[in-house]
C-alpha cells in the first residue's frame, strides 16, 4: 500500500469554494437524533408558482412556443389539485412537513398556505417563483430577491423562516453569504452528504447545510430519469431501508423531495402512498421530523460534533 506520509507535497489543487473540507462519514463524532433515534427523516415539498408565457419551468413533454398552454397548466394542477391531495395523504400518516414555498404562492393560491399553516408546519424559502434562477443575479438583485421573499413569507407566517432552497437550486457565488447576512440559519441546496455540515461565510460567520436529495427526488426521478410512479415508490422504500441499517452507526438524514404537479397525479400518489407508510410503519426506529427541527438539533450540539 502507498505510503500516503511520503506524498508529494505539491500535489495541484483545482478551484474550490471554501465552504468546507473534506470529512469522511466513517471518521465523524456520533451523536444522536431526540430520543436516541439515528435515522432523521424528513418531506421536502415544493410549492411552486410559474409564470404564464414566459421563464423556465419543468416540461411533461417538449413544449412549443411560448405561451406553453400544456406544460404551463400541468404544473398548475399541482397547486390546484395534487398538493390537496397530498395534505389528506400527510394527515392520514400524521407526517409533519417543509414546506418549500415560492413566496408568489401567497398571492396566487394562499388558501393552500393557510392549510399547512393549520398543521403546523414548517415554510422554508424558496425564492419569488421558480419561473427564475437565483445564481444568475448580481449581488444587489440576489439579496433583493432573498429579503423579498423572506419579507413575504414573514408577513404571512408571523416569523421569517430559518432556512432556503433556491429556485433550481441555483446558487452564486456568494449566496451562503447572502443568506446568513439575511438572517437564514440554514441552507438545502447541497446534496453531498447524509449529515448537516456547517459552512464558511464572509467576515468569519457560518451556515448549516442540511441533506437536500437530489436522488430522493421526484424532478431528476421522474422527469430527468423517467422512472415510473412505482420505480420512485421502490427508491424511496430500499434508500429508507438501507439508511436505517447504516444509520446503527452514525447519525443521518434522509429526506424525500417532492412536487405536487409530479407525486399528485393519482397513480404516482398510490405508490408514493405504499413508500410513505412503509416508512411510518417504524415510526418508533425514526424521528419524523423537519428540515428546520433537524438545523435547531444540530445548533444546539457541542461544538466540534457536527463538521
Amino acid at each position: 500500500m502507498r505510503d500516503l506520509a511520503k506524498a508529494p507535497e505539491n500535489v495541484p489543487l483545482l478551484r474550490a469554494h471554501g465552504r468546507y473540507r473534506y470529512s469522511g462519514i466513517r471518521n465523524r463524532p456520533v451523536y444522536d437524533w431526540p430520543n436516541g433515534k439515528r435515522l432523521a427523516v424528513y418531506i421536502g415539498l415544493n410549492l411552486e408558482h410559474f409564470a404564464f408565457g414566459e421563464g423556465l419551468g419543468a416540461e411533461l413533454c417538449p413544449g412549443g412556443p411560448q405561451p406553453d398552454v400544456l406544460n404551463y397548466a400541468w404544473r398548475d394542477y399541482g397547486n390546484r389539485v395534487g398538493v390537496w391531495r397530498l395534505l389528506d395523504l400527510f394527515d392520514a400518516l400524521e407526517l409533519p412537513v417543509s414546506v418549500l414555498v415560492n413566496s408568489s404562492i401567497y398571492g396566487y393560491c394562499p388558501e393552500v398556505m393557510e392549510a399547512f399553516r393549520t398543521r403546523g408546519d414548517e415554510v422554508v424559502g424558496h425564492g419569488r417563483t421558480n419561473a427564475e434562477r437565483q445564481g444568475v443575479l448580481d449581488e444587489a438583485s440576489e439579496r433583493a430577491l432573498i429579503a423579498e421573499t423572506t419579507q413575504t413569507i414573514a408577513a404571512f407566517e408571523g416569523a421569517a423562516p430559518a432556512g432556503w432552497l433556491g429556485p433550481w437550486i441555483s446558487q452564486s457565488q456568494i449566496t451562503p453569504d447572502l443568506l446568513a447576512e439575511a438572517g437564514y440559519r440554514y441552507l438545502l441546496d447541497w446534496c453531498m452528504d447524509d449529515q448537516p455540515i456547517w459552512f464558511s461565510t464572509r467576515n468569519g460567520g457560518r451556515i448549516l447545510s442540511v441533506p437536500y436529495p437530489q436522488e430522493l427526488n421526484d424532478i431528476p426521478a421522474i422527469v430527468g430519469r423517467k422512472n415510473s410512479a412505482d420505480q420512485f415508490a421502490d427508491i424511496i422504500v430500499q434508500n429508507f431501508d438501507e439508511m436505517l441499517e447504516q444509520a446503527e452507526t452514525g447519525p443521518l438524514v434522509m429526506g424525500i423531495a417532492l412536487h405536487p404537479y409530479l407525486v399528485g397525479q393519482p397513480y404516482r400518489l398510490r405508490h408514493l402512498r405504499r413508500a410513505l407508510s412503509h416508512i411510518v410503519a417504524r415510526r418508533s426506529e425514526i424521528w419524523p421530523t423537519t428540515a428546520g427541527a433537524i438545523a435547531a438539533h444540530c445548533s444546539a450540539l457541542p461544538a466540534g460534533l457536527v463538521p
